[in-house]
C-alpha cells in the first residue's frame, strides 16, 4: 500500500511546534512532583484541566487533552500511594516467634489449653451497609441508610474473641460500650466457665496468645491486673505471649475465626446487637469450627 503523505508529513506534535510549552509545563508540574526527580517514572497531582487553564493564562493555546499527551511523553502517569514503609523489625522478632512456638508446643504436649485472643473490628449497629453481597430476589436489594453516622441509641458493637487453637472452638463476647482491659479478661473468663473448663477438665495452666497493643497490650496495666484476678478466681496459672509489633495477622484468631464471621454476615445489615450475636454464633466451617457468642452489656 502506497503512502498518502511523504514520511514526516502531517501535523507536528505540540512539543515540536512549541518547545517552550514543554518547559513551562515542567515548571508547573515540578513543585507537585513526588519521588526522585531523576526517576524515569514521575507523576503529577494536578489535573490536566487545571494545568491547561494555567498554561492558557500564560499565553499558550493548549487543551487539557494535549496536556495529558505531553505529560505522558515526559514520563508522567497517575499513580496511587504504595504501602512499602513498614518500619524496621524488632531485633528479637524471630526469637519472639520461636518462643511463642515453643511455648505453644509445650502447653499442647501437656494437654493444657492454648487460646488466641483479639478484638474484631468495631461495627456500627443499625441498618447500615455491610460489605459483600447476599442473594436476594432480582431487583430488590435490601435498603439501608445512605450515610454511616452512628446511631446514638444503638451505638457500636465490640466483638472480642477467644479461639481455642487445639479444639478449633471459639467464644465471642459482643460489648456495647467501652473497651478496656477488663473486657478481654471477662471474655476469657466466660470462655473458661462455659467452654474451656469442660474441654480441659483438671487443667491448671492456660496460655494466651495476644497482640502487643490494644486493650490486651503488653504495657496495659489494667489488663495485667485483670489477668491476675482471673488466675485467683479460677486457680489456673495464666501465661501470656505477645506477638511482635506489626505482626497481628500472625495471630491465629484472625484467619481461623474472624474471617469466617465476616464471610457469614456479608451483605447483611447488622441491625441490632442480637442479630450480631446470632450471626456470630451460627458461623461454621467445613473444618469443624464452632463458635458461641454472648451479648455483654457494660
Amino acid at each position: 500500500m502506497e503512502r498518502v503523505r511523504r514520511e514526516g508529513g502531517g501535523r507536528k506534535r505540540k512539543s515540536e511546534q512549541d518547545p517552550a510549552v514543554v518547559k513551562e509545563l515542567e515548571r508547573l508540574v515540578d513543585p507537585a512532583t513526588r519521588g526522585d526527580p531523576m526517576s524515569p517514572l514521575r507523576w503529577a497531582s494536578k489535573s490536566t484541566a487545571k494545568l491547561a487553564e494555567e498554561l492558557r493564562h500564560r499565553g499558550f493555546a493548549i487543551s487539557a487533552r494535549t496536556v495529558g499527551s505531553l505529560l505522558q511523553e515526559q514520563g508522567y502517569s497517575l499513580q496511587s500511594n504504595r504501602k512499602i514503609r513498614g518500619g524496621t523489625s524488632h531485633p528479637d522478632r524471630y526469637a519472639q516467634f520461636q518462643h511463642i512456638r515453643q511455648q505453644t508446643q509445650a502447653f499442647q504436649q501437656r494437654g493444657a489449653p492454648v487460646v488466641s485472643v483479639d478484638t474484631k473490628k468495631k461495627e456500627l449497629v443499625g441498618d447500615f451497609k455491610n460489605g459483600g453481597r447476599e442473594r436476594q430476589p432480582k431487583g430488590t436489594p435490601e435498603q439501608v441508610r445512605m450515610h454511616d453516622f452512628p446511631d446514638k441509641e444503638l451505638g457500636k458493637a465490640i466483638p472480642y474473641g477467644v479461639h481455642d487453637v487445639i479444639s478449633n472452638q471459639g467464644w465471642v463476647s459482643v460489648g456495647t460500650d467501652h473497651h478496656t482491659g477488663e473486657f478481654p479478661m471477662e471474655t476469657i473468663r466466660r470462655w473458661w466457665l462455659q467452654m474451656g473448663s469442660k474441654s480441659y477438665p483438671g487443667a491448671h495452666e492456660l496460655l494466651i496468645l495476644a497482640d502487643g497493643g490494644g486493650s490486651n497490650g503488653s504495657r496495659t496495666k489494667l489488663w495485667k491486673v485483670a489477668l491476675q484476678k482471673l488466675a485467683d478466681e479460677t486457680g489456673i496459672a495464666v501465661s501470656v505471649c505477645h506477638f511482635p509489633p506489626r505482626t497481628s495477622k500472625w495471630n491465629k484468631i484472625e484467619h481461623r475465626m474472624f474471617c469466617h464471621i465476616t464471610e457469614n454476615w456479608r451483605g447483611k445489615p447488622l441491625v441490632s446487637h442480637e442479630v450480631i450475636v446470632n450471626l456470630i454464633g451460627n458461623t461454621t466451617t467445613t473444618t469443624g469450627l464452632r463458635i458461641r457468642a454472648e451479648l455483654h452489656r457494660q
